[in-house]
């Protein structure tokens, strides 16, 4: 079982982002509540968009690498909860209690373009929780472009966390071409997680650049063949 969501909770939504594979689709990887098959990981050579089954994988994989006491303090939360909240209004808070959001210090979510209920979209970027602030953060690769839609996800979120949290646009890496604002939500989450519990007070996101997003991906596929050949 997930530490940043419950089984439980993934059945309710997982219609919301599911996205059926051919026969020839092979499965490579089973991690925690991820599947991944040959076609996702695919995604990760450039010029792909990543989809919403590798970016909840590596969410996944980062919570897994958390200690113990720090992993009590943040939630990943995967894309398929991320858009239900976005499309689910003030009912989604009442879906959300297991997750206990309100205790945690640092609250992730990737955000996508998409304004239904199935699979789609066309940009990622990522809103980040900040307790001790009682903010919210977009960190959006392309600035602006899905500024509608964070808001909106915080919005929901407002009546299950304390304080009523202020929004902000942060300042983030910049992308600099069409297709890898999946990668840089993962790569700023990653460097979030690192620096927040190290109480960094000021982020660091200056090394990710397109170059090292470029290397990121490589080395997320050997993460995933390298767990796959564990199967």
């Amino acid at each position: 079982m997930l530490p940043h969501v419950s089984r439980w909770l993934r059945l309710q939504i997982a219609t919301a982002a599911w996205r059926p594979g051919s026969r020839m689709d092979r499965v490579v990887l089973s991690y925690g509540d991820s599947l991944l098959r040959s076609s996702d990981v695919a995604l990760l050579d450039a010029p792909h968009w990543l989809n919403d089954n590798i970016i909840g994988f590596i969410f996944e994989f980062l919570a897994s690498t958390l200690s113990p006491s720090t992993a009590e303090r943040v939630a990943l939360l995967s894309p398929e909860v991320s858009q239900f909240i976005k499309c689910c209004g003030d009912d989604a808070a009442e879906f959300l209690k297991p997750l206990d959001l309100p205790q945690k210090d640092l609250v992730l979510l990737p955000v996508n373009d998409n304004a239904g209920t199935v699979a789609g979209g066309s940009h990622w970027s990522l809103l980040a929780y900040l307790r001790s602030v009682r903010e919210f953060l977009h960190y959006d690769s392309a600035p602006g472009t899905n500024a509608p839609h964070a808001r909106l996800v915080a919005k929901n979120l407002n009546g299950l966390l304390d304080g009523n949290p202020r929004y902000r646009e942060e300042e983030a890496p910049a992308q600099h071409n069409s297709y890898d604002c999946g990668m840089y939500v993962v790569c700023v989450a990653q460097a979030l997680c690192e620096q927040y519990f190290r109480g960094c007070n000021n982020l660091n996101l200056q090394n990710i650049t397109a170059q090292y997003v470029t290397q990121k991906r490589k080395e997320w596929k050997e993460t995933i063949r390298g767990l796959g050949s564990q199967m």
